[in-house]
């Protein structure tokens, strides 16, 4: 499971040292329990050593009611050898495979409501799970993760079944322009190193490594001496710490060595190239560069160098290729971790663009900044953006608990605030230095092999010792905690304050005491009605995304600095009838990013050069979905079930449609629009967070009260058609992987009396984390599919709903497929579920909803459609106890009411020519 980003200041590729000479002062040193020692603290995080060598951070966060437990083991791609590469995350994939005392780890997991994953990448492998704060779940999950370290089955079976997924999970990467190009820039910039391959693998390492070798890989490296375990949110730290000596103490420190690596790739001695030839609509151009690790000093200014150069909208790359049309997107992407690694950039391109002029831009902007020094006002503007985003992580406890898994990976979990001390000093000198040194001909892979009279390598330094780099390192205060807030119905409903605006909008407010003083806002503008928004086409969505791109007062260059300035993040969204703003930022700051939402939603700039970028970019995404299996087939399964006819706009376009009506929007059509039809009479703004309430109320009927509608607003009422089934195959020319897309319309509201037996069953078939029927049949015990699952969709005010299907996979396997979903449907209606299977899922569903109702952005959402329905958060309740009083005759019996497998129709999208299958 590789669910991998890329930030830029501390990138990933990492792995993990700590030394016994790390010293700080333990509040609570006198108190550590038998067993363990305290090493170090920092801004909140204690960390201490157990006797066998395990490494634990505890992080206490009472303002959350959930909690996150994280254990990052020191092994990852770069220790893979000849004929193992993707042996790590193939591995990852098996340990949830169980232990003979944790026989179903994704029943489990499902059961908690827990978020859990496993990530492979190059230094390390971590796996994690967030769930509803107490001490039986916290007891669980601690004595699972110790369990699975040294007892999991590696069995020759599950590696039969998971291979194909793995498999499944490379073709579908194999079917992203840039997920390739990444894995062919990357061989091509490695003679020696590791970093060269990718994590996924080869295809014949994958389907050929021996369980024997995989089983030695697991004993080397999952031992409690090469693991860093993470918990962090609502915990007691000392009573947290006894409990993992309890589980993870037992376990013998290994007598094994692990045998340090010394290949050192030697510097590039002149520029180098890599073309990619597939079947597709987009243009892709990639430099790559060697750049230092993440533990060297040089890296706080490489960040702010890619950011000079990569950011949008204040970006060079932005300004030089997208600005000028020769690009729909550029940007700038860093991969460096515990030794040297890659600055990406990129630039993509349409099909009729000149891939050359791109190619030549790009390099001349990347190779230039060395003669185009950075100014102080580039410079600052990229330490406030890192400074906003790391108050924000710190604010996170959730977020800043898996954050610390790629410092841990680094080489020390400190190295994340180290990383922000040193951002804090680099100056423009400090970025034109390492410009000059790592921006050069020879240092970059792009072009052929050139001769030349002299030589202009790169000289790369070696990695640092983290352990002499971080002694006695203290690091600033710890982030104001928030309050213990209970995220029960009754205690939100209890909490919130609502009103009715005097213009018409409905507000909503919860104000409490968060972690980092962190408060979210969600604006929602209801628009026009059916008649006046018939014809329309594309103009409402371009309009909605041109909102957050400039006002009268701002350019889009200031716009997006102020909000970096006050610490603010502002995402504006919107379709055919509604627009959405939403907000985070911090307590102080809320007023003026307030005034900020509302200059952007009442006096957009609309500036001609970012009307012409949007549509670019717009044109770009619906061209790279043509020949994509998951978007045709998406696509087409839309236009099957649309009841509206063209012009409606709800109507569904082919993508030539699409790109068609894209074509005709001009600027006036979007002023028009704007002035036609934006206003706050029919509106609900919601907030959650640290905030004052008076101020907030004074300041929404101040910035909204009298923006009145122009027209009338009427919801657009949804019908349901009654589909005749149809089973359809596309074929999708060069695509590895194949996508499944299944649908039946079901006449269904969720105020229906069958609605909480739908959704549960629907739980139980494809909705919970590898532990559904669908799942553990196609991807757990045949092996066929990555990703499998189902969804259920219920409106909330007219009778119209609809039950969904999904997979990816090889297109050899679509008779396969295809059989098994259609046979746990069958099974699924003819003999229901057993009475332990509906009792795991109703604990696993309501503890989901638990935590979903914990994450302030989440609850936002939610309290502003509760305006719009008229409901409060007692419906929530009321549903939740319908769910708890099910019995598995009831689900059963609604599964057969609404569900007939006879009317279910079938979109196939993949290469099956080839594969020979149809």
């Amino acid at each position: 499971m590789i669910k991998i980003k890329f930030p830029l200041l501390l990138p990933l590729m990492v792995a993990f040292l700590f030394s016994p000479s790390l010293r700080a002062t333990d509040p609570a040193a006198n108190a550590v329990p038998r067993g363990a020692r305290f090493i170090t603290a920092v801004e909140g995080i204690s960390e201490y050593r157990l006797d066998n060598g395990l490494n634990v951070l505890l992080f206490p966060d009472a303002s959350k009611q959930t909690a996150t437990v994280n254990i990052t083991y020191q092994v990852g791609s770069r220790m893979e050898n000849y004929g193992e590469t993707g042996m790590a995350h193939l591995l990852e994939h098996l340990l949830f495979k169980g232990t003979p005392k944790h026989t179903n780890i994704p029943q489990e997991l499902s059961q908690r409501g827990a978020r859990p994953n496993g990530t492979t990448w190059y230094d390390r492998t971590n796996y994690y799970e967030t769930f509803a704060a107490s001490e039986d779940n916290l007891n669980w999950a601690l004595e699972l993760e110790a369990d699975r370290m040294i007892n999991s089955f590696i069995a020759r079976k599950d590696l039969d079944s998971e291979m194909t997924v793995v498999r499944n999970e490379f073709e579908s990467g194999e079917n992203q322009p840039f997920s390739v190009l990444l894995k062919r820039i990357a061989g091509a910039a490695y003679d020696w190193h590791n970093y060269g391959k990718s994590t996924i693998g080869n295809r014949s390492d994958i389907e050929n490594v021996s369980i024997e070798r995989l089983q030695a890989f697991y004993r080397k490296y999952y031992q409690p001496d090469n693991a860093v375990l993470l918990v962090a949110g609502n915990i007691d730290a000392r009573k947290t710490l006894t409990q993992v000596i309890r589980y993870f103490g037992s376990i013998a420190k290994p007598k094994r060595v692990i045998e340090a690596q010394y290949t050192v790739e030697p510097n590039q001695d002149g520029e180098r190239t890599v073309t990619v030839r597939r079947v597709g609509d987009t243009q892709l151009v990639v430099a790559a560069y060697h750049i230092a690790s993440a533990q060297h000093a040089d890296s706080a200014p490489i960040s702010v160098m890619s950011a000079i150069l990569g950011d949008t909208p204040t970006g060079r790359l932005h300004k030089a290729l997208v600005e000028k049309g020769l690009a729909t997107s550029a940007g700038t992407y860093g991969m460096s971790g515990y030794d040297p690694g890659l600055l990406l950039a990129f630039a993509t391109l349409r099909k009729q663009d000149s891939i050359d002029s791109a190619r030549d831009t790009l390099i001349k902007v990347m190779e230039g900044m060395a003669m185009e020094p950075p100014t102080d006002e580039e410079v600052n503007r990229a330490k406030t953006k890192f400074s906003s985003d790391f108050d924000r992580l710190l604010a996170n406890t959730e977020q800043l608990g898996v954050a610390l898994s790629e410092s841990i990976a680094a080489g020390d979990w400190r190295l994340l605030f180290l990383g922000r001390d040193q951002m804090r000093k680099v100056t423009a000198a400090d970025v034109q230095r390492v410009a000059l040194n790592y921006l050069r001909t020879d240092n970059r892979t792009l072009a052929v092999f050139v001769p030349t009279d002299k030589a202009d390598r790169s000289e790369i330094p070696p990695r640092p010792d983290v352990a002499a780099l971080l002694r006695d390192y203290k690091g600033d205060a710890a982030v104001t905690a928030g309050e213990a807030f209970s995220p029960s119905q009754e205690n939100i409903d209890r909490r919130t304050t609502r009103a009715d605006m005097p213009g018409g909008a409905k507000l909503a407010l919860l104000p409490k005491k968060t972690r980092g003083s962190l408060v979210q806002a969600q604006v929602r503008l209801h628009l026009g009605d059916l008649e006046s928004l018939t014809g329309k086409g594309a103009i409402p969505g371009i309009t909605a995304g041109l909102l957050s791109k400039g006002t009268r007062r701002l350019t889009r260059q200031q716009l997006d600095d102020e909000l970096a300035r006050l610490k603010a993040t502002l995402n504006i969204s919107g379709g055919a009838d509604n627009v959405t703003a939403t907000i985070q930022t911090v307590r102080e700051n809320l007023p003026q990013v307030m005034h900020l939402a509302a200059d952007s939603l009442r006096e957009p700039a609309f500036a001609p050069g970012e009307f012409e970028q949007l549509k670019r970019q717009i044109q770009s995404g619906i061209e790279a979905q043509r020949r994509e299996p998951q978007g045709v087939a998406v696509n087409e399964l839309q236009r099957l079930f649309n009841p509206y006819p063209r012009g409606d706009p709800r109507y569904v376009g082919t993508f030539d449609e699409q790109l068609a009506a894209l074509d005709k929007v001009t600027l006036d059509d979007v002023r028009r629009f704007h002035s036609e039809f934006y206003g706050a009479s029919n509106a609900e703004i919601a907030v959650v967070g640290d905030f004052d309430t008076q101020e907030v109320t004074r300041l929404a009927g101040e910035l909204f009260g009298d923006w009145n509608s122009p027209r009338k607003f009427a919801r657009l009422v949804s019908r349901n058609r009654d589909v005749p089934a149809v089973n359809q195959t596309i074929e999708t020319p060069d695509k590895a992987n194949a996508f499944f897309i299944a649908r039946e319309n079901l006449k269904l509201r969720d105020d229906d009396i069958d609605y909480p037996a739908m959704e549960l069953g629907n739980y139980m078939l494809g909705g919970g984390f590898l532990n559904s029927r669908l799942s553990t049949r196609i991807r757990q015990k045949e092996g066929l599919s990555y990703g499998v699952g189902s969804q259920l969709a219920a409106s909330s005010q007219d009778p119209v709903g609809y039950l969904i299907g999904y997979a990816i996979y090889a297109p050899q396997n679509v008779v396969r497929l295809e059989a098994a979903f259609r046979e746990e449907i069958d099974r699924a209606l003819k003999d229901g579920f057993s009475g332990e299977e509906v009792a795991a899922a109703k604990r696993g569903w309501l503890d989901s909803r638990k935590v979903n109702r914990a994450q302030d952005e989440i609850l936002v959402g939610a309290l502003a459609n509760n305006l719009y329905l008229g409901r409060t958060m007692q419906w929530s309740a009321d549903l939740e106890k319908k769910v708890e009083a099910l019995t598995p005759e009831q689900i059963r019996d609604a599964m057969r009411r609404h569900i007939d497998p006879a009317r279910i129709s079938v979109i196939k999208a993949g290469e099956f020519a080839k594969a020979g299958a149809k």
